[in-house]
């Protein structure tokens, strides 16, 4: 019988983990996702397969499948990260994010910016399911308005984020929430139903922290506005007729048709407006001093894989309007490879296993169990890298446990997801945290204390069971 690791000696990766992150950041801060965070993954996952092969005697063989494994799954999502930054590219250049902006600045006004970016971000994501696509469209668009009207960027992405991954957690098009209720064996709308009880207070404070936050802002921030909407309209053609592309976009998620396929024909549709409407920003992306096909061939090309760095007289704005293509994702495609490799080598060394046994030996009644799932769901975020793992993981791992305890499966599936999904994006080395920071332009470190949703949900879990209410046991 194989021997497992005790939990004392499966926590020495993830402390190694923790003090080579931490000296990487200090050392190179933004730019640490540019090789110094992937070496450190891997350097950890190094140290875990070194102690399960040479104290434990754990073959390679194993090692390598639960590497394979992790890594296959999460190949869409490496696809779908690809598509988003050709995406992203696509929309800037063709003038569709520009319009948006332009729009939303003179019908936002600042002192309800916040939440109202926070429920904006609510009815998309509930309608599509995802957080990624909601953040990658949408979410950029806001952050430009946010940013124009005096914003700091993380207050910004805090509130793009918390009402992305409230959609992503309650929809009933999110693979997270199918996932959760699959696992458990809860039935997907009891499921929803049952997580209304947390989450929607944690919702509801994050509104109010936003308005308040809202009505603070300095409006004198505000000022330059016109200034940059100026510079928008004198740099692109900004048109009515380029919200067919959000519009169409929304047409097919509403359809249920595959990400891929949406985020893909997305990119096209926006490709061809930029040929149609804005074939001076192709010329000046190649440097051709000649207008002809050719050049706008090659600016289409560079916008979709590559960097762009458009200038205007507003430093704001031409920092705002730059993109990184598909190549811009490639160092988050290295991340989440790295990532998967030091996940499967803690579950296959049977440390993982390990680690969260300790969590069971709390489960003395209902707060200790509804508090052990939820710091297990937190601690195999951080371990596995990936919030579909760690899904999976948690339920399977208290599903005997919950049902000997005479609660119900819905109790399980809510905790999983106020543990798991809304907490993976706060993890800078998570693929959901390398994700949205690479999306929006903003380190993980840097949004984290403003999802508040993200923060309160996990804690709300806890708070509810605390005061006992509604807590579904078996008959």
């Amino acid at each position: 019988m194989k021997k497992i690791p005790s939990p004392l000696v499966s926590l020495l990766p993830i402390i190694v983990l923790v003090i080579l992150l931490f000296g990487t950041i200090h050392t190179f801060g933004s730019d640490a996702l540019n090789g110094g965070s992937q070496i450190s993954l891997l350097t950890t996952t190094a140290v875990c397969i070194f102690i399960g092969m040479a104290i434990y005697k754990i073959p390679w063989k194993d090692y390598e499948l639960a590497i394979t494994n992790n890594i296959a799954g999460v190949a869409t999502a490496i696809i779908i990260l690809l598509i988003i930054g050709a995406l992203s590219g696509t929309w800037m250049i063709s003038g569709v994010v520009p319009t948006l902006i332009y729009y939303g600045m003179q019908i936002i006004h600042p002192s309800f910016f916040l939440a109202s970016t926070c429920i904006i971000c609510i009815l998309i994501s509930v309608m599509t399911g995802s957080s990624w696509t909601t953040i990658a469209t949408i979410g950029i668009a806001l952050m430009g308005i946010g940013k124009a009207q005096g914003f700091e960027e993380g207050w910004i992405a805090g509130a793009i984020i918390s009402g992305a991954y409230f959609g992503d957690k309650v929809s009933p098009l999110s693979e997270t929430t199918i996932l959760a209720a699959s696992v458990t064996d809860t039935p997907l709308f009891r499921h929803i139903r049952y997580m209304m009880i947390t989450t929607v207070p944690s919702i509801v404070i994050t509104l109010i922290i936003f308005i308040v936050a809202g009505f603070s802002h300095d409006a004198g921030n505000s000022q330059h506005i016109p200034e940059v909407a100026a510079a928008l309209k004198e740099k692109f053609l900004i048109t009515p007729w380029l919200l067919i592309v959000p519009v169409a976009t929304g047409i097919l998620i509403a359809r249920k048709v595959p990400s891929i396929i949406t985020l893909f024909l997305s990119t096209l549709l926006a490709g061809i407006f930029a040929l149609i409407l804005q074939p001076n920003l192709l010329h000046e992306i190649t440097g051709a001093t000649t207008s002809n096909f050719e050049s706008l061939y090659k600016g289409l090309m560079m916008t979709i894989y590559g960097k762009t760095n458009l200038q205007t007289d507003n430093v704001i704005l031409s920092d705002l309007i730059s993109t990184r293509g598909m190549s811009g994702m490639m160092n988050t495609v290295w991340l989440i490879l790295c990532a998967m490799c030091f996940g499967g080598a803690m579950t296959a060394s049977g440390m993982l296993g390990s680690i969260t046994s300790l969590f069971i030996r709390f489960m003395k009644n209902t707060v200790g169990v509804v508090a052990s799932t939820v710091c297990s769901g937190l601690f195999l975020n951080m371990a596995t890298a990936d919030q579909y793992i760690s899904i999976i993981l948690t339920g399977n791992i208290f599903r005997n446990i919950y049902y000997k305890k005479g609660y119900e499966s819905c109790l399980l599936s809510r905790t999983t997801e106020d543990s798991v999904t809304v907490t993976s994006v706060l993890i800078p080395w998570n693929s959901c945290g390398m994700t949205q920071a690479t999306i929006l332009s903003v380190p993980t470190i840097v949004y984290l204390p403003y999802c508040f949703f993200n923060i309160i949900s996990p804690l709300m879990s806890i708070v509810v069971a605390a005061i006992g209410y509604k807590i579904a046991r078996r008959s």
